[in-house]
Protein backbone atom coordinates (compact mmCIF):
# COMPACT_ATOMS: atom_id res chain seq x y z
CA UNK A 1 0.00 0.00 0.00
CA UNK A 2 1.37 3.42 -0.93
CA UNK A 3 1.91 6.06 1.72
CA UNK A 4 -1.01 8.43 2.24
CA UNK A 5 -0.92 12.02 1.09
CA UNK A 6 -0.09 14.47 3.87
CA UNK A 7 -0.86 18.17 3.68
CA UNK A 8 0.54 20.69 6.13
CA UNK A 9 -1.96 23.28 7.30
CA UNK A 10 0.03 26.21 8.62
CA UNK A 11 -1.99 27.67 11.48
CA UNK A 12 -0.12 30.99 11.23
CA UNK A 13 0.09 31.20 15.02
CA UNK A 14 0.28 34.80 16.26
CA UNK A 15 0.43 35.90 12.63
CA UNK A 16 3.70 34.03 12.13
CA UNK A 17 3.95 31.28 9.52
CA UNK A 18 5.82 28.04 10.13
CA UNK A 19 5.26 27.76 13.91
CA UNK A 20 2.36 25.32 14.46
CA UNK A 21 1.24 22.75 11.93
CA UNK A 22 -1.88 20.60 11.71
CA UNK A 23 -1.43 17.66 9.35
CA UNK A 24 -4.29 16.77 7.02
CA UNK A 25 -4.56 13.23 5.67
CA UNK A 26 -7.49 12.48 3.34
CA UNK A 27 -9.27 9.15 3.27
CA UNK A 28 -12.18 7.85 1.19
CA UNK A 29 -14.85 9.26 3.53
CA UNK A 30 -13.19 12.57 4.34
CA UNK A 31 -10.00 13.33 6.23
CA UNK A 32 -8.22 13.14 9.57
CA UNK A 33 -5.92 15.60 11.29
CA UNK A 34 -2.86 14.94 13.40
CA UNK A 35 -2.98 17.90 15.83
CA UNK A 36 -5.55 20.67 15.64
CA UNK A 37 -3.77 23.64 17.18
CA UNK A 38 -5.17 26.15 19.66
CA UNK A 39 -8.63 27.66 19.77
CA UNK A 40 -7.19 30.96 18.57
CA UNK A 41 -6.41 29.46 15.14
CA UNK A 42 -9.72 27.70 14.39
CA UNK A 43 -10.58 30.05 11.55
CA UNK A 44 -7.16 29.52 9.97
CA UNK A 45 -7.68 25.77 10.28
CA UNK A 46 -11.04 26.02 8.52
CA UNK A 47 -9.46 28.05 5.72
CA UNK A 48 -6.81 25.37 5.41
CA UNK A 49 -9.45 22.68 5.05
CA UNK A 50 -11.25 24.78 2.46
CA UNK A 51 -8.08 25.16 0.42
CA UNK A 52 -8.14 21.37 0.00
CA UNK A 53 -11.81 21.32 -0.95
CA UNK A 54 -12.94 20.19 2.50
CA UNK A 55 -15.20 21.56 5.21
CA UNK A 56 -15.67 20.74 8.86
CA UNK A 57 -18.27 18.09 7.94
CA UNK A 58 -15.53 16.18 6.08
CA UNK A 59 -13.27 15.97 9.11
CA UNK A 60 -13.86 12.65 10.85
CA UNK A 61 -11.03 12.33 13.40
CA UNK A 62 -8.28 14.26 15.14
CA UNK A 63 -5.28 12.48 16.65
CA UNK A 64 -3.62 14.56 19.39
CA UNK A 65 0.00 13.87 20.28
CA UNK A 66 -0.69 15.48 23.67
CA UNK A 67 -2.99 18.01 25.30
CA UNK A 68 -0.86 21.15 25.53
CA UNK A 69 -2.83 24.08 24.18
CA UNK A 70 -0.71 24.69 21.08
CA UNK A 71 -1.51 21.13 19.98
CA UNK A 72 -4.98 20.46 21.34
CA UNK A 73 -6.68 23.70 22.33
CA UNK A 74 -9.25 23.53 19.50
CA UNK A 75 -10.21 19.91 20.26
CA UNK A 76 -13.37 20.79 22.18
CA UNK A 77 -14.65 23.08 19.45
CA UNK A 78 -14.02 20.42 16.81
CA UNK A 79 -15.65 17.72 18.92
CA UNK A 80 -18.75 19.86 19.19
CA UNK A 81 -18.87 19.91 15.38
CA UNK A 82 -18.97 16.09 15.36
CA UNK A 83 -15.27 15.21 15.09
CA UNK A 84 -13.86 12.26 17.08
CA UNK A 85 -10.86 13.23 19.23
CA UNK A 86 -8.20 10.56 19.92
CA UNK A 87 -5.92 11.03 22.91
CA UNK A 88 -3.59 9.38 25.45
CA UNK A 89 -5.30 7.99 28.59
CA UNK A 90 -3.45 10.46 30.81
CA UNK A 91 -4.69 13.39 28.76
CA UNK A 92 -8.30 12.33 28.40
CA UNK A 93 -9.60 13.60 31.79
CA UNK A 94 -8.28 17.09 31.03
CA UNK A 95 -10.11 17.23 27.71
CA UNK A 96 -13.35 16.14 29.33
CA UNK A 97 -12.92 18.74 32.05
CA UNK A 98 -10.30 21.34 31.09
CA UNK A 99 -10.55 23.50 34.23
CA UNK A 100 -7.14 22.43 35.58
CA UNK A 101 -5.57 22.79 32.15
CA UNK A 102 -6.95 26.31 31.85
CA UNK A 103 -5.84 27.26 35.37
CA UNK A 104 -2.33 25.93 34.80
CA UNK A 105 -1.94 27.84 31.54
CA UNK A 106 -3.43 31.00 33.05
CA UNK A 107 -0.74 31.00 35.76
CA UNK A 108 1.88 31.13 33.03
CA UNK A 109 0.25 33.45 30.48
CA UNK A 110 -1.99 35.68 32.60
CA UNK A 111 -3.72 38.37 30.55
CA UNK A 112 -2.19 36.97 27.33
CA UNK A 113 -4.15 33.74 27.70
CA UNK A 114 -7.12 34.54 25.47
CA UNK A 115 -5.11 36.13 22.69
CA UNK A 116 -2.66 33.25 22.54
CA UNK A 117 -4.93 30.26 22.93
CA UNK A 118 -8.53 31.33 22.43
CA UNK A 119 -11.43 29.39 23.89
CA UNK A 120 -10.82 25.95 25.39
CA UNK A 121 -14.03 23.91 25.39
CA UNK A 122 -14.59 20.47 26.95
CA UNK A 123 -14.74 17.46 24.66
CA UNK A 124 -18.06 15.59 25.03
CA UNK A 125 -17.59 12.04 26.30
CA UNK A 126 -19.16 10.53 23.21
CA UNK A 127 -16.62 12.31 20.98
CA UNK A 128 -13.53 11.22 22.92
CA UNK A 129 -11.59 8.08 21.98
CA UNK A 130 -8.95 6.99 24.49
CA UNK A 131 -6.30 4.91 22.77
CA UNK A 132 -3.69 2.65 24.32
CA UNK A 133 0.01 2.28 23.70
CA UNK A 134 0.73 0.36 20.47
CA UNK A 135 -2.96 0.34 19.56
CA UNK A 136 -3.77 0.35 15.86
CA UNK A 137 -6.71 2.59 14.94
CA UNK A 138 -8.33 2.18 11.54
CA UNK A 139 -10.10 5.09 9.90
CA UNK A 140 -11.42 3.94 6.55
CA UNK A 141 -8.29 3.04 4.56
CA UNK A 142 -5.84 4.60 7.05
CA UNK A 143 -4.08 2.78 9.88
CA UNK A 144 -2.75 4.89 12.74
CA UNK A 145 -0.59 3.36 15.49
CA UNK A 146 0.01 5.12 18.80
CA UNK A 147 3.44 4.93 20.44
CA UNK A 148 3.76 6.01 24.06
CA UNK A 149 6.56 8.58 24.19
CA UNK A 150 6.94 10.34 27.56
CA UNK A 151 9.73 12.80 28.28
CA UNK A 152 8.10 16.02 27.16
CA UNK A 153 4.80 15.07 28.82
CA UNK A 154 3.37 11.94 30.42
CA UNK A 155 0.36 12.15 28.10
CA UNK A 156 2.37 12.07 24.86
CA UNK A 157 1.99 9.81 21.84
CA UNK A 158 3.82 9.73 18.56
CA UNK A 159 1.74 8.34 15.71
CA UNK A 160 2.93 6.03 12.96
CA UNK A 161 1.06 6.02 9.67
CA UNK A 162 2.74 3.77 7.12
CA UNK A 163 6.40 4.99 6.97
CA UNK A 164 5.68 8.36 8.60
CA UNK A 165 6.18 9.34 12.25
CA UNK A 166 4.19 12.26 13.63
CA UNK A 167 6.44 13.10 16.54
CA UNK A 168 4.61 15.88 18.36
CA UNK A 169 7.03 17.52 20.80
CA UNK A 170 9.10 14.44 21.59
CA UNK A 171 10.56 15.17 18.15
CA UNK A 172 11.68 18.61 19.29
CA UNK A 173 11.35 21.97 17.57
CA UNK A 174 12.76 22.08 14.05
CA UNK A 175 11.45 24.81 11.81
CA UNK A 176 10.96 24.10 8.13
CA UNK A 177 14.06 23.92 5.97
CA UNK A 178 16.50 24.03 8.89
CA UNK A 179 18.91 21.47 10.34
CA UNK A 180 18.61 22.82 13.85
CA UNK A 181 16.71 21.42 16.83
CA UNK A 182 15.66 22.70 20.20
CA UNK A 183 14.00 20.77 23.00
CA UNK A 184 10.70 21.96 24.50
CA UNK A 185 11.04 21.18 28.21
CA UNK A 186 8.16 22.89 30.05
CA UNK A 187 7.01 21.93 33.53
CA UNK A 188 5.68 19.84 35.07
CA UNK A 189 6.62 16.65 33.20
CA UNK A 190 9.92 17.15 31.40
CA UNK A 191 12.02 14.06 32.16
CA UNK A 192 15.36 13.64 30.45
CA UNK A 193 15.78 9.88 30.93
CA UNK A 194 12.26 9.10 29.74
CA UNK A 195 12.87 11.29 26.68
CA UNK A 196 15.93 9.22 25.81
CA UNK A 197 13.93 6.01 26.22
CA UNK A 198 11.20 7.37 23.93
CA UNK A 199 13.73 8.21 21.23
CA UNK A 200 15.18 4.72 21.44
CA UNK A 201 11.73 3.26 21.03
CA UNK A 202 11.08 5.42 17.97
CA UNK A 203 14.41 4.39 16.53
CA UNK A 204 13.21 0.78 16.45
CA UNK A 205 10.33 1.70 14.11
CA UNK A 206 12.45 2.48 11.03
CA UNK A 207 10.20 5.15 9.50
CA UNK A 208 11.28 7.23 6.49
CA UNK A 209 9.79 10.61 7.39
CA UNK A 210 9.42 12.47 10.67
CA UNK A 211 6.81 15.18 11.19
CA UNK A 212 7.18 17.40 14.28
CA UNK A 213 4.26 19.71 15.04
CA UNK A 214 6.76 22.59 15.06
CA UNK A 215 7.16 22.36 12.03
CA UNK A 216 7.08 20.43 8.79
CA UNK A 217 7.76 17.12 7.07
CA UNK A 218 11.39 15.94 7.05
CA UNK A 219 12.95 13.04 5.14
CA UNK A 220 16.03 12.55 7.33
CA UNK A 221 14.74 10.79 10.47
CA UNK A 222 18.12 9.25 11.33
CA UNK A 223 19.75 12.68 11.44
CA UNK A 224 16.76 14.09 13.32
CA UNK A 225 16.81 11.45 16.06
CA UNK A 226 20.58 11.71 16.42
CA UNK A 227 20.27 15.49 16.77
CA UNK A 228 17.69 14.99 19.52
CA UNK A 229 20.04 12.65 21.37
CA UNK A 230 22.82 15.21 21.05
CA UNK A 231 20.56 18.01 22.30
CA UNK A 232 19.62 15.96 25.37
CA UNK A 233 23.32 15.32 26.07
CA UNK A 234 24.09 19.02 25.79
CA UNK A 235 21.18 20.02 28.04
CA UNK A 236 22.26 17.47 30.65
CA UNK A 237 25.83 18.77 30.60
CA UNK A 238 24.54 22.34 31.01
CA UNK A 239 22.29 21.33 33.90
CA UNK A 240 25.14 19.59 35.71
CA UNK A 241 27.29 22.71 35.36
CA UNK A 242 24.63 25.22 36.41
CA UNK A 243 22.05 23.61 38.68
CA UNK A 244 24.40 22.62 41.51
CA UNK A 245 24.75 26.32 42.39
CA UNK A 246 20.96 26.52 42.90
CA UNK A 247 20.41 29.78 40.99
CA UNK A 248 17.18 31.72 41.61
CA UNK A 249 14.58 31.21 38.92
CA UNK A 250 15.02 34.65 37.33
CA UNK A 251 18.77 34.08 36.93
CA UNK A 252 18.24 30.51 35.75
CA UNK A 253 15.86 31.67 33.04
CA UNK A 254 18.30 34.26 31.76
CA UNK A 255 21.21 31.82 31.86
CA UNK A 256 19.26 29.26 29.87
CA UNK A 257 18.02 31.83 27.34
CA UNK A 258 21.61 32.98 26.81
CA UNK A 259 22.95 29.43 26.54
CA UNK A 260 20.23 28.43 24.09
CA UNK A 261 20.94 31.41 21.86
CA UNK A 262 24.71 30.83 21.99
CA UNK A 263 24.28 27.10 21.25
CA UNK A 264 22.23 27.97 18.18
CA UNK A 265 24.73 30.56 16.96
CA UNK A 266 27.62 28.13 17.43
CA UNK A 267 25.80 25.66 15.19
CA UNK A 268 26.06 28.20 12.36
CA UNK A 269 22.46 29.33 12.13
CA UNK A 270 21.22 32.81 11.26
CA UNK A 271 20.34 34.92 14.31
CA UNK A 272 17.14 36.04 12.58
CA UNK A 273 15.68 32.60 13.24
CA UNK A 274 15.93 33.02 17.01
CA UNK A 275 12.61 34.91 17.49
CA UNK A 276 10.77 32.23 15.52
CA UNK A 277 12.10 29.46 17.71
CA UNK A 278 11.16 31.48 20.78
CA UNK A 279 7.56 31.77 19.56
CA UNK A 280 7.43 28.02 19.01
CA UNK A 281 9.29 27.18 22.21
CA UNK A 282 9.80 29.95 24.80
CA UNK A 283 13.13 29.27 26.49
CA UNK A 284 11.99 30.56 29.88
CA UNK A 285 9.45 27.72 30.05
CA UNK A 286 12.18 25.17 29.46
CA UNK A 287 14.18 26.74 32.29
CA UNK A 288 11.18 26.26 34.57
CA UNK A 289 10.88 22.65 33.41
CA UNK A 290 14.56 22.03 34.06
CA UNK A 291 14.24 23.43 37.57
CA UNK A 292 11.32 21.14 38.39
CA UNK A 293 13.07 18.10 36.89
CA UNK A 294 16.31 18.81 38.71
CA UNK A 295 14.60 19.41 42.04
CA UNK A 296 12.47 16.27 41.78
CA UNK A 297 14.84 13.75 40.22
CA UNK A 298 18.46 14.87 40.46
CA UNK A 299 18.83 17.02 43.56
CA UNK A 300 17.93 14.23 45.98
Amino acid sequence: MSSPEIYTIDLNFQGTPGIIGAYLIPHRRGAILVECGPGSTVQTLLKGLKSHGLGIADLTDVFLTHIHLDHAGAAGWLANQGVCIHVHPNGAPHLLNPEKLIASAARIYGSLMQGLWGELLPVPTERLAVIQDDQLVEVDNLQIRAINTPGHAEHHYAYLIDDICFSGDIGGIRLAGLNHLRLPMPPPEFHLEKWRESLERLRQEHFNRIVPTHFGIFSDPEWHLAALDNALDEVEKWMEAVMTSNPPIELLRQQFIDWTRDRSLESGWDASWHPLYEIANPSFMSADGILRYWSKYRNV
